[in-house]
């Protein structure tokens, strides 16, 4: 199954929370089409365009969280932002939230210079409200951690993993997404829909969506006066895709060095992807780097017999399969139609003893299982799918004999809560919105323009899209630039052994591969969903930005 085909099953419905906000409020009335709070009195009031469409709104609130048992308080701003077009035209808004910690006894920002961190979720076309609600905003969704909650009303809590304590966050979605739009012009409504098609081109691709961040990121900074703030990239996903990106524009086009990336659950090279790894035939390395994940889901679902589901045998167990899925069986799978048959028996045996699949059905798919396949046929014989995202969860199969899963049980499992928990959050606590209609996600990935154009290519490449050269070319102009991996056992849309593949094979000089660490986590994409993993999370990202910060202590 496609890495993007499952975005719109992050977002399932739209059904309302009926919770109370546990924010303190103290709302200004700004939640229409306005200057940007910061701006002179003497600039000018005229619109940025004509369009009601186009113009920027906000609306400031304030509120309170405790974060390792220091309550922070902080304004929070959530607004639309106008970016132009490769033609500096108005031409389309993305929505977003900040939140600054407010000095001690003060009304407005602390004075002392704090990072700002940048995160957004990825897709492409997904709004970032799974790292807004699930990890990092100072409130939080509850979800049941590996399986189906309840269903509404929902229920929400002060964030105590905040990273508040640390940064001002501005959490960012994509355009088109969340209450942001793309909008083209026409009296001729017929006229306007075909504009608006080409408009989208200038959106809705690699290096399109790395060109809008960017706009963002320069204007956010002049508006809220953060030129001198440390700065961080946060990206999920695709959003880690988008950083390499956006890390190397921000360097060569607006003069930005930033102090760190952070990625979370990575893919920079689409070959490794094993989604559809079938029609590549001859590219075999994106079934040997799933491999650790098939073996760590079937030892969770208790499918390996010679492996106890107890904690301290999970990574010995890893370290196993990795030597394997790069010596024997990688070795066996670039042999083809020359693998001997005695060698072809042993590596199936392997396959199964590290799978939990049945040797006939490994021999039947010639060695070479997706991820589809291996969602679709680890609990067969129960009628069950595990999750893609999180292969923790499980959910009855639509067809038993379909030879793929036909949907994301983890997507099912917490879409519904992440999707009423936005809603209910944005109009009620942040006091924003009401008259727009909010899409967590836009199905786009058919459509987007996978041509990219790394550092020092003079035009876009016609291949999968490989960013790793932007990560390495962004920390090579900028040797102090610090990376942070975090990756979870149980992801398998952007697997784990894959995201160490790329780090490791990133063309960077010896005296730089010390500036990028990893952290693993026993969850899944999103490994904030576990509370253990997100108290980790939380520690590990904090300790990074104070140490890169360069603020005294």
């Amino acid at each position: 199954m496609h890495l993007f085909r499952l975005t719109t099953c992050l977002a399932l419905s739209l059904a309302f929370a009926a919770w109370a906000p546990t924010a303190e409020a103290a709302n200004k009335p700004v939640d229409a089409p306005q200057r940007a709070a910061s701006a002179p009195d003497d600039e000018t009031k005229a619109p940025i365009a004509a369009d009601e469409r186009l113009q920027p709104r906000q609306r400031e609130t304030t509120g309170s969280v405790q974060v390792g048992g220091q309550r922070i308080d902080y304004r929070a701003v959530a607004g639309l932002m106008v970016i132009d077009d490769s033609k500096d035209e108005p031409s389309a808004t993305m929505s977003y939230v900040a939140y600054f910690k407010r000095a001690s006894g003060a009304t407005g920002a602390s004075a002392t210079p704090r990072p700002v961190t940048f995160l957004y979720n990825g897709g492409p076309g997904s709004a970032t409200l799974w790292l807004h609600l699930g990890a990092f905003g100072p409130q939080r969704v509850l979800t049941a951690n590996g399986q189906r909650g309840p269903s509404a009303p929902y229920k929400w809590v002060d964030n105590e993993f905040s990273l508040l304590d640390v940064s001002d966050l501005v959490f960012i979605d994509a355009p088109g997404t969340a209450l942001g739009r793309i909008v083209a012009v026409d009296k001729d409504k017929e006229k306007e829909r075909e504009k608006l098609k080409e408009k989208e081109k200038e959106f809705f691709g690699v290096d399109q969506d790395a060109r809008a961040f960017a706009q963002f990121i320069h204007k956010f900074l002049t508006q809220h006066q953060l030129w001198n703030a440390p700065k961080y990239l946060f990206g999920e996903s695709y959003g880690t895709t988008r950083s390499a990106v956006l890390a190397a524009r921000l360097q060569r086009e607006e003069n930005i060095d930033l102090n760190g990336v952070i990625l979370l659950s990575q893919i920079l090279n689409f070959n490794f992807s094993v989604d559809e790894a079938q029609f590549n035939p001859g590219i075999d390395l994106p079934y040997a780097l799933a491999l650790p994940t098939y073996a760590a889901t079937a030892w969770y679902h208790r499918r390996l017999p010679a492996f106890p589901k107890d904690s301290a045998a999970l990574e010995p167990l890893l370290a196993e399969v990795r030597r394997f899925a790069l010596g024997d069986y990688l070795q066996a799978l670039q042999a083809g139609s020359q693998l001997d048959a005695d060698k072809r028996r042993q590596v199936i045996d392997t396959l199964a003893r590290y799978t939990g699949l049945k040797p006939a059905y490994l021999d039947k798919a010639d060695l070479r299982i997706n991820g589809g396949m291996f969602t679709q046929n680890l609990l067969e014989d129960q009628g069950q799918v595990v999750g893609r995202f999180d292969t923790r969860y499980t959910g009855p199969a639509l067809d038993r004999l379909s030879k793929e899963a036909d949907y994301d049980a983890q997507s099912a499992a917490i879409g519904p809560a992440y999707v009423a928990a936005y809603n209910h959050y944005l109009r009620t606590t942040l006091k924003f919105g009401q008259d727009m209609v909010y899409k967590p996600g836009i199905d786009i990935w058919r459509h987007w323009d996978w041509h990219h154009q790394p550092p020092g290519v003079e035009m876009p490449l016609s291949q999968t899209v490989n960013v790793m050269p932007d990560l390495a070319a962004a920390m090579k102009v900028n040797p102090r630039l610090k990376v942070q991996m975090h990756a979870g056992y149980f992801d398998l849309a952007t697997t784990f052994f894959a995201a160490e593949f790329e780090l490791d094979q990133l063309p960077l000089p010896a005296a730089l591969r010390s500036n990028i660490e990893i952290q693993h986590y026993p969850a899944g994409h999103m490994m904030y969903d576990d509370p253990a993993s997100l108290r980790t999370l939380h520690d590990e990202v904090a300790k990074f930005i104070r140490a890169t910060d360069n603020l005294p202590r």
